[in-house]
């Protein structure tokens, strides 16, 4: 685990990751968050295959 440095010197914002990268710099990343959710009239409509079975 890492230790804390400094506390207070950026700026965060929410949404946002934080990190150190190979040189040293402090870099800002936007965080990934699940898929957008889409109107209920932008979905297709999946149709139910209807397979004929043999009776024996």
């Amino acid at each position: 685990m890492g230790k804390v440095i400094a506390r207070n010197i950026v700026q965060r914002k929410s949404g946002y990751l934080y990190y150190v990268d190979g040189k040293g710099n402090v870099c800002e990343a936007k965080m990934a968050r699940g898929g957008k959710k889409r109107k209920s009239s932008a979905r297709r409509s999946t149709t139910r295959r209807s397979t004929a079975r043999r009776r024996r």
